[in-house]
């Protein structure tokens, strides 16, 4: 099976525009057409290691971006998102159809694949510890997940973590690091080995870049895994070091408030929150500074705190 990357500029670009590229991202087959330039150079930059299929089989989610038409084309030019025949979001200008894709991918997961209890939240893991991030925007949630993986933990997503309602596995879902404002430069200083999109500026979440996975996050992105922390982070500059375990009923709540099915999953959903803090330890965790927090998840994987 063929990856992206080994599909040339205008092969990528023809397939876009015609039959449409399917693409494997986790337990997901997404069919994407779009002629948006900007788009396909997204796709190529971001998705290089990812399989594609022939586009003739069954799609999870069906994507089209395109041009805009009727009166919209006076405005400028912009990029229309639809699914299924349906256009849930607004048009946004072209510049920005890459970011608009990745929204759109979180949106077909948080609104469709309801086999998982769906948390806000990144996951990542070392030597089997998986450790979970839910944590609001403005957190540090994402800085933290991409420092974490440049210094050699596994991504399994950095905003939808998948627990599998069957057995509680956390299901990986890999794709680019979203990356906001300040934290942009502070990865391209922090870890410039990592292939970083071209930031959009002037989004409705500021300007904005994404950081490409490692390619073993992606090879192992069938790999499924039992959870063991659950870490609510929050960046404080030149704040000290500091991690404090929670209760369990005060993380159930806090991770409920942070799951996107949880209250439609109805009973299946508390069963599986319910498993999901029996079998993890629960920590808030503020932090300053990135080699203190580094330190602190090396020692959470070797067991040591």
């Amino acid at each position: 099976m063929l990856t992206l990357g080994e599909l040339s500029p205008d092969q990528l670009r023809a397939r876009l525009a015609g039959p449409g590229i399917d693409l494997e991202t986790g337990p997901f087959v997404c069919r994407v057409k779009s002629d948006i330039e900007a788009l396909a150079e997204g796709l190529a930059s971001m998705y290089p290691n990812y399989r594609v299929r022939e586009p003739d089989g069954f799609a999870d989610f069906h994507l089209a971006m395109r041009h805009s038409g009727g009166l919209r084309r006076f405005l400028g030019r912009q990029v229309q998102f639809d699914h299924d025949g349906h256009a849930p979001f607004r048009p946004l200008p072209v510049d920005q159809a890459f970011p608009m894709f990745e929204w759109a991918m979180n949106w077909c997961v948080s609104s469709r694949a309801h086999a998982y209890l769906i948390i806000h939240a990144a996951v990542i893991e070392r030597d089997g510890c998986a450790v979970i991030l839910p944590a609001p925007p403005g957190s540090g949630k994402s800085t933290l997940c991409a420092a974490l993986v440049s210094r050699g933990w596994r991504l399994l997503s950095d905003e939808l973590t998948l627990v599998r309602l069957s057995d509680g596995m956390l299901v990986p879902l890999p794709r680019p690091i979203s990356l906001k404002n300040a934290s942009i430069d502070v990865m391209q200083s922090y870890a410039p080995q990592m292939t970083m999109s071209r930031p959009v500026k002037d989004t409705n979440k500021g300007t904005v870049a994404h950081l490409r996975p490692p390619p073993q996050s992606v090879a192992r992105g069938g790999e499924a895994v039992a959870p063991a922390w659950i870490i609510f982070p929050k960046y404080a500059a030149g704040a000290a070091l500091e991690m404090s375990e929670l209760a369990p009923a005060r993380a159930f709540m806090q991770v409920a408030d942070n799951a996107f099915n949880y209250s439609l999953l109805g009973a299946r959903g508390f069963d599986a929150l319910g498993r999901l803090i029996a079998a993890s330890r629960s920590a808030s965790f503020r932090y300053g500074v990135l080699d203190e927090a580094m330190a602190a998840f090396d020692a959470l994987a070797r067991g040591r705190a």
